[in-house]
């Protein structure tokens, strides 16, 4: 049994990280694992499960923002602490959205994309069309600089070749990016925001008008919210700490999958059961990590079969855990903090060049 934090890599025998492209005459090495995942019945849709979840989510939203309410009428600051389980709860409609976009929750692809808009532009001012589209470029190829948008270059960067090219303050931030990560992750919240309306340029018709009078909403009623419950100052710290924490938290579900695994190199040919296995990680779980995350620790299994229910994540695991065994794919997993350590150091090691030369 491994220690806690430690990382467990399962193969036999252990091929290179890099050298593992599939075996020539091997066949499609993913479709025995989802015939078994088929068989025993796994891929069902588990609707109750997900609408008991939302239904809870819903009426705690709706308890939080009361309080809310009730504590604004006092004048306390002590209504920030309300910030805290506001920005949980934002998270929990996230992560139904980011379900719902993958098409986990109802079998009909119209039922997801309702409450992919509810939850994701309409409580959270968080595109679904935005992120739909940038999410399923991840999925299809995963850390592959060029093609994933989640490696391209931003406020961070992912390899020493996007390293060098930087200049003034962000060759700084690169510099510096593994110590500045979290924090950068408070202002998360607020981009996510920014980046929905910036991506309305790219629909037309009924999908931008649906998705901005969505997006519009939420500003407007999170706003009027804030500002009929508390004073001018209290309000926007209120609003601030929530996108904060709200960022955070999200960053934190999302970073320790892919930062530091496998990036395929240009032109390399692997299938798909290796293009995903080995450039995710997951995140050794129980029940407060399985909740604070919302699944995302199951990053292979999740990565495999996208349209997978969430509670079927872990009933899936030891299944490609011993499929990865018989080919000797390597499969990670890791320790919560022992995952952001690794995250870490690839941004530090990154930027190893720009420092050098300081």
């Amino acid at each position: 049994m491994p220690a806690a934090g430690s990382t467990l890599t399962v193969t036999s025998p252990p091929p290179s990280a890099r050298g593992s492209a599939r075996p020539e005459g091997a066949g499609s090495e993913f479709a025995p694992l989802l015939r078994q995942v088929r068989d025993a019945g796994l891929l069902r849709r588990r609707t109750g499960w997900y609408a008991a979840m939302i239904a809870v989510n819903a009426l705690a939203l709706a308890a939080v923002w009361t309080a809310v309410v009730l504590a604004g009428a006092s004048g306390s600051w002590w209504v920030l602490a309300l910030a805290l389980p506001a920005a949980v709860l934002s998270a929990r409609s996230g992560f139904i959205g980011h379900d719902a976009g993958h098409q986990q929750i109802a079998a009909g692809r119209r039922a997801n994309r309702v409450l992919a808009l509810v939850h994701g532009n309409l409580l959270l001012g968080m595109g679904a069309g935005w992120w739909t589209d940038k999410h399923n470029r991840h999925h299809a190829n995963p850390n592959h600089v060029g093609k994933d948008p989640d490696v391209e270059v931003g406020a961070l960067v992912w390899t020493r070749a996007q390293a060098v090219e930087r200049e003034g303050l962000a060759r700084w931030l690169t510099r510096h990016q593994a110590r500045l990560f979290f924090p950068m992750l408070l202002l998360e919240g607020l981009a996510l925001k920014v980046a929905s309306f910036q991506d309305l340029r790219r629909l037309t018709g009924r999908g931008r008008t649906v998705e901005g009078g969505l997006l519009v909403a939420h500003a407007v009623g999170y706003a009027a919210l804030l500002l009929c419950a508390l004073p001018p100052a209290q309000a926007l710290v209120f609003a601030l700490l929530h996108h904060a924490l709200f960022g955070l938290h999200l960053g934190c579900a999302f970073a320790p999958n892919h930062k530091g695994m496998a990036m395929p190199e240009e032109g390399a040919r692997w299938g798909h059961l290796r293009r995903q296995v080995l450039t995710s990680r997951n995140v050794r779980g129980n029940p407060v990590v399985d909740f604070m995350l919302g699944g995302l620790n199951y990053q292979i299994e999740h990565h495999l079969m996208p349209s997978l229910p969430r509670p079927h994540l872990r009933l899936v695991q030891p299944l490609v855990r011993a499929h990865c065994v018989r080919l000797g794919v390597p499969y990670t997993e890791t320790g919560l903090l022992a995952s952001y350590g690794q995250a870490l150091s690839h941004m530090h090691e990154v930027g190893a060049p720009l420092r050098a030369s300081a």
